[in-house]
Order: structure tokens, then sequence, then C-alpha cells
């Protein structure tokens, strides 16, 4: 039978008499009406004070943006000055910053992208906020803010294009210095160390957390970290602890622990010397400078056995800083270097023993056809990286300035930072 001449059961029609007839009356649409204009009010709100409108990224615009940069691969003869752009470095942060070819320069609100030529690339303004930390692993350039909530606002720019890559918010220290490898970023303070991977999801929260959200996952919540220094899958931290003051706790972790809140710690090393700091950290190894009556330098290795002791002169940088230390350091493929604020010191790249010692250096250099370049009074000495022996210099004329210079390599450029600026040097 079909259902046009289907007939209704008793029992429908029962349930049809009894169902209730629903009608809107005008009470109704007046409490709708009242409820959509509170919500539309605080969503309109909420988007106009979000930070996303303090914030104006300006992208690349040229297609051309995403090739390899050309770099530069041989010493040059002589060097004039290209461009010079403001660039105030934030707290831990010894010079300038560089990726794809990309110069990235730090001033006022805005971060500038400049390449080889001096021509702006992308820019990336944030109004509402202070920069507290950059830095530049992956291909991107990682920038923390603080956005009231501590140094937690965090952004990632791709640094060729200039589009946002990732971002992310959570509570974080208000004064932090940058820590940086080639494949992890984060932020260290006297408080706590966080790591973030590519994609800024946190590795690694270690020390006092604000909002604990299980009890007993930090084993050493107590103590004040002095210094943290990363690489590949492993992290350094040094830091002074109440029950052992006249003393310095080396501890060795892995950067991806199976939980980011329980850091998984592999070896704690006790080094008798209350202001022991890191100043390299390798694959295999840990180099701490010891202040104490006789300056040294000692690596240690990941089982805490002492490879090496070096005995050095007093660092000023160590001795006047504040806590926690951010060493200047520039990782060379020969060596590991570390500017200890009146000379250069070069490491072996797997023991990290003190290699080689230049005395006449302004800050940390770079590394150009099996070539160390290194600021001088003079101009930039171009050193063989195997003896440490200077073959010649390339005269600079800095026009009056003195002071610390670090250098920095942007595709076929050399960057010096020069106090609040940085000067780009071209072959001539």
């Amino acid at each position: 039978m079909s259902t046009e001449h289907a007939q209704e059961s008793p029992v429908d029609n029962a349930a049809a008499k009894k169902a209730p007839i629903l009608r809107s009356t005008k009470a109704d649409w007046i409490a709708v009406g009242a409820i959509s204009a509170v919500c539309a009010i605080a969503i309109g709100g909420a988007v106009i004070t979000a930070p996303i409108h303090k914030a104006e990224l300006t992208p690349a615009v040229d297609a051309a943006a995403n090739a390899e940069p050309t770099l530069l691969t041989t010493v040059p003869n002589s060097l004039t000055e290209s461009f010079s752009l403001p660039n105030a470095l934030v707290p831990g942060q010894a010079r300038a910053v560089s990726s794809k070819g990309l110069l990235v320069t730090h001033d006022g609100d805005t971060l500038s992208a400049t390449n080889a030529a001096g021509d702006e690339v992308w820019t990336y303004e944030r109004r509402d906020a202070d920069l507290c930390s950059l830095g530049t692993a992956w291909n991107k350039i990682v920038a923390s803010y603080d956005g009231g909530n501590g140094c937690g606002d965090v952004v990632a720019i791709d640094a060729a294009s200039g589009q946002y890559s990732d971002t992310r918010s959570a509570r974080n220290s208000d004064e932090v210095v940058p820590i940086v490898s080639n494949d992890r970023v984060g932020t260290v303070s006297a408080e706590r160390v966080e790591l973030w991977r590519s994609d800024l999801v946190r590795t690694v929260e270690y020390g006092d957390v604000d909002a604990k959200q299980e009890p007993n996952m930090q084993p050493h919540e107590d103590c004040a970290i002095t210094s943290a220094l990363t690489r590949t899958e492993t992290m350094a931290v040094t830091e002074s602890c109440p029950d052992s003051p006249d003393a310095t706790w080396l501890r060795i972790q892995t950067a991806t622990p199976e939980d980011s809140r329980s850091p998984e710690i592999s070896k704690d090393i006790k080094i008798e010397d209350p202001g022991a700091r890191l100043v390299a950290y390798g694959q295999e190894a840990a180099a701490v400078f010891l202040p104490g009556d006789t300056p040294r330098i000692v690596s240690y290795n990941f089982e805490g056995e002492a490879l090496s002791s070096t005995d050095v002169e007093p660092s000023t940088s160590i001795i006047n800083s504040a806590s926690p230390f951010a060493p200047a350091v520039a990782d060379l493929p020969h060596h590991m270097t570390w500017f200890d604020g009146e000379r250069l010191y070069l490491f072996t790249p797997t023991q990290l023993k003190v290699d080689h010692v230049l005395e006449q250096a302004l800050g940390t250099g770079i590394a150009v056809d099996e070539r160390v370049l290194v600021p001088t009074e003079e101009g930039i000495d171009v050193v063989d990286w195997s003896t440490g022996k200077t073959e010649r210099t390339i005269p600079v004329d800095r026009d009056g300035y003195s002071g610390p210079i670090s250098l920095t390599l942007s595709g076929t450029v050399i960057v010096e930072q020069r106090g609040d600026t940085a000067v780009a040097l071209k072959a001539s």
C-alpha cells in the first residue's frame, strides 16, 4: 500500500493531540535580541582588542624571495660600507640576526628584513608589546614579546617571504634572554627555561612553573638558573641551589622529553665554584668558565668527566653580568667560539678544549673560505682557523666608532654590529 493512502492509527492521532504547540511571544523575541546584542558587543570587543590588530606584517612582494641566497664564499681583499640601519639589541643578544641572506634589524616597534643590496624586503610591527628576544632557526625569524603576561607571546616568520609561520601565547618570565641552536629556540630566565620546536610547540619546561598542572614534576624548582645552552637533542643548564650555596650544578638533559613538563636529566654535575657559567656547548661536551681565584675553562662530557682544563684571564662579561648569563657565542664550522668581553676563545668542536685565544678581538667572528674573520681595532683580521695565526687585516673605516663589534654574515655582505647600529660591508 502506498504512503499516500496510509491511514493514521488512533495512537498517532492521540499523540498529535497531546503534543504542545510552541509559539514565539513578543517577550521571547525581545530576549533573543538582547542576548544577540550582548554577544555581538563581546565578540566585537575581542576582535578590536586582539593582539593581531596591533601587529602589522608586510610580507615580501618579490616572487623570487624564496630563492636560495647568494653567499660570500671568498675572503674579500677590501671592504666598503654598503648601508647601515638602526638595530637595538635585546638582552642576551650580541650580534645582528640573519637568515636566508637577509639581515633582520630591530628599531622601535618594527622588525625589518633587508637584503644585501640594502633593500627592505619585509617588515613586522608590533605596537602593543615590547620585544623580549630575537633569534633564528629553521629558516624562520622567532621573536618573543611581553604582551602583559610575561615574555610569552611568540611569533615565527618565514625569513625569506615574511609570511606568518607559527605563533604561541603562554605565561613566561618578565625578563628573559634567548637560547638558540639550529633546531631549537627558546628563552631563559632565572626562574625557568623554555625550548620550542619548529612549530613553536614547547618541548622543554624547566624550573619554577607558575601554574603547575601536576605536583612534583620539576626536580629543582627551588634553584636559580644562571646559564643555559642547547644543541640538537640535549640542553645544559647551570644553577645555584639553596642546599649547596658554594657550588654550581651543571645539569645535562634531553631537549625532547616524553612530557615537556617533566624534565629528563641524564647527569647532574657538581662544580665547586658558585660562579661557574656555560660558555660553549656541543653534541658531546659542555665548556664552563670558573671565575674563582685562578680562572679556568673546564670542559665536561655528558658523563660528568672533566675532559680539559685551561687557565685563562678573568672575564668581565661574567663578573659584571646579570643572571642568567647569556654568553656571546658563535658556532663556526671548525670551532665553537665565545667572546669574553676582551678576547675571543676558539674551542675544538668535540671536546670543547680551548684551541686558540685571539687577544685582539672586539667580538665574535664569522667563517669564510676556511678562515675566521675577526673584528679588531684596525679592521677585520683574517685568521687561519687551524693555527690561530693572523694572515692579514682588511682595513675598515668605522668613522670614529670604538667599542664592541660582532660580525654576522648576511648573504654577500659582512655585518658589523656597532652599538645600536648594524653596518653592512661589501667587497670592493
